[in-house]
């Protein structure tokens, strides 16, 4: 959920500065760095390396350096940011509900009802 919420902070940051000449579109990472530690924890047979590996494992913002779409040197493309940003919305929103819905069935079961 921090990566999601980071996320929606990164593309409304582009959003923000459509209109600021040589700005560059900002977007964060989790999922490559994620799996590459997992693999590499897995790889050992250790469950606690695993399991480092999992805590450790933290989103990271990143620039695009060379890719520009307008003369002024910005590369913010503001339809393609509200589409990215709706889908982290919906996949917050999403996550949100799941973890409130285990909560419940948890708190159901400890109840014994």
């Amino acid at each position: 959920m921090d990566f999601l919420w980071a996320k929606q902070k990164v593309i409304s940051n582009n959003i923000a500065n459509v209109d600021t000449p040589g700005y560059k579109t900002q977007y964060v990472t989790f999922e490559e760095t994620f799996k590459s530690k997992l693999q590499a924890a897995a790889k050992t047979g250790d469950q606690q390396e695993v399991r480092r590996a999992i805590d450790s494992a933290r989103w990271q913002v990143n620039d695009t350096k060379n890719e520009t779409s307008r003369l002024d040197g910005n590369n913010v493309d503001a339809d393609v940011e509200i589409s990215e940003l709706t889908r982290a919305v919906l996949q917050y929103q999403y996550q949100l509900h799941s973890i409130n819905s285990n909560i419940t069935r948890l708190r159901t079961a400890i109840k014994g009802q």
